[in-house]
C-alpha cells in the first residue's frame, strides 16, 4: 500500500490547498461574500481553462485575511498529508496574495508558522516555507517581497521561488530578485516548462541561481536539455495530475514522467494545487505506482531524492531520512502513527486559541 510508504511534497501553494469547505468556513468567519461559480458543487472549484483557474485561485484566496486563517490553512493542509504518510511538505506562501487582503508580511508569516508548528506538534509532520514572487508582476514586486523576506527572517522560511505567468516579463529581469535570496542562504526554485516550452527552462537555467524547477516537464521535448538537466542535478518538481488538468498532456499515459526519470533525471512528485486538479500527495504517489508501475523500491527513492533536494536545514534532513529508512525497516509508518495521534481542535473549534493567533 502506498499509503504506508512514507512521502516528501517540495511543490505546493498553500492558498491552493484550501479546499472549498474550508473556503466557505473562513470566509463566513470572516464576513465574506465569496463570488457566484466559484463552486461546481459541494467539493470542487468551478474552472475550465488555465486563466479561469487563477481566477477561482485568486477569489478563493480572498477568504484569507488574518494571520489565524493561514494557520488554519497550513495546519489542516499539513494534517491531510500526514494522514496519507507525508513526514515533509514545503509551501510555497504568496506575500503578494496576502498584502492584497491587507496582511502585513509579518501576519501572514506569524499564522503559516503557528499551523506549521501545531501540526508538527500534533501529527509530526515537517513543514517549510518557501516564499513566492508573482512573475506577471514584475521584477520591482519581487525585489520588494524578497527584502520583506530578508528583513525578517525565521528558520521555516528555507526558500524563495516565483509562480505566475510563464509568459510576461524575461527571467533575466528577476536574476537580482533571486540573487538577492541566494545570497542571504535561501535556496531558489521556478516555474518553467509549464505553460511555455524548453525554452522557458533553458531561461532559468541561464539566468537564475536555481537548483529546482518548478513543473519543468517540458523539458522531454530536447534530449539535449534532459542531459543537461541530469548533468547539472537540477531536480524537478513534477506535478502529474496539475499537468493534466491544466491540458499540458492528455493523459497518464502521455506523461513523462517515466521518460524523465529512465534518463536520469532527479524527479520528484508533487501536488500543486490539490483541490483544483482532485488530487493529493497521496494520490500522486498512489497513481506513480499504478499507472507509471513503480514499486515501493522506486516511490521510496522519490522520496530520498525530495528529502535530499529540500531546503530544509541539515540536522532536519537527517532526521527525516533517518525516518524514511525506519520505515522501510519495519518501524512505525507515518500513517499509522497519525492515527493514533490525538485530535487536535482547529482555531474554528476553540476561540481561546483563535484569538492567540490572530492577536
Amino acid at each position: 500500500m502506498t499509503r504506508d510508504i512514507p512521502k516528501a511534497e517540495l511543490h505546493c501553494h498553500l492558498e491552493g490547498t484550501a479546499p472549498p469547505a474550508l473556503v466557505r468556513r473562513l470566509a463566513h468567519r470572516n464576513g465574506i461574500a465569496l463570488p457566484d461559480g466559484l463552486f461546481a458543487d459541494a467539493d470542487n472549484f468551478a474552472w475550465t481553462d488555465f486563466p479561469d483557474f487563477l481566477r477561482a485561485y485568486d477569489a478563493a484566496s480572498m477568504c484569507l485575511r488574518k494571520a489565524g486563517d493561514y494557520r488554519d490553512i497550513a495546519y489542516e493542509y499539513l494534517a491531510a498529508c500526514a494522514r496519507e504518510g507525508a513526514i515533509y511538505v514545503e509551501m510555497f506562501t504568496s506575500p503578494d496574495h496576502a498584502a492584497e487582503m491587507g496582511m502585513s508580511y509579518l501576519d501572514h508569516l506569524e499564522g503559516t508558522v503557528a499551523g506549521i508548528e501545531d501540526a508538527e506538534r500534533d501529527f509530526g509532520i515537517v513543514g517549510r516555507i518557501i516564499v513566492t514572487c508573482v512573475r506577471h508582476l514584475g521584477a520591482e514586486r519581487g525585489l520588494a517581497v524578497a527584502r520583506d523576506m530578508i528583513a525578517e527572517p525565521h528558520p521555516y522560511v528555507v526558500g524563495f521561488g516565483m509562480g505566475g505567468d510563464e509568459t510576461a516579463f524575461h527571467l533575466r529581469d528577476f536574476l537580482p530578485v533571486f540573487r538577492l535570496a541566494a545570497d542571504a542562504g535561501l535556496g531558489c526554485t521556478v516555474h518553467a516548462g509549464e505553460v511555455c516550452g524548453p525554452e522557458s527552462i533553458r531561461a532559468a537555467l541561464d539566468e537564475l541561481p536555481v537548483t529546482r524547477l518548478g513543473h519543468g516537464v517540458r523539458a522531454i521535448e530536447e534530449p539535449r536539455l534532459v542531459e543537461r538537466i541530469v548533468r547539472d542535478g537540477i531536480v524537478l518538481e513534477l506535478c502529474p495530475h496539475s499537468n493534466l488538468a491544466t491540458g499540458v498532456y492528455e493523459d497518464m499515459a502521455s506523461h513523462p514522467f517515466p521518460a524523465l526519470l529512465a534518463a536520469g533525471c532527479k524527479v520528484t512528485l508533487n501536488s500543486d494545487d490539490p483541490p483544483y486538479f482532485a488530487t493529493s500527495i497521496g494520490h500522486e504517489y498512489a497513481t506513480a505506482a499504478a499507472d507509471f508501475k513503480m514499486d515501493d523500491a522506486a516511490l521510496r527513492a522519490v522520496t530520498r531524492t525530495a528529502l535530499a533536494a529540500a531546503f530544509v536545514g541539515e540536522d532536519t534532513r537527517a532526521g527525516l531520512l533517518a525516518r524514511l529508512d525506519g520505515a522501510g525497516q519495519g518501524l512505525k509508518t507515518p500513517a499509522s502513527a497519525v492515527a493514533e495521534a490525538p485530535v487536535c481542535m482547529t482555531s474554528e473549534d476553540d476561540n481561546t486559541e483563535r484569538e492567540r493567533h490572530e492577536t
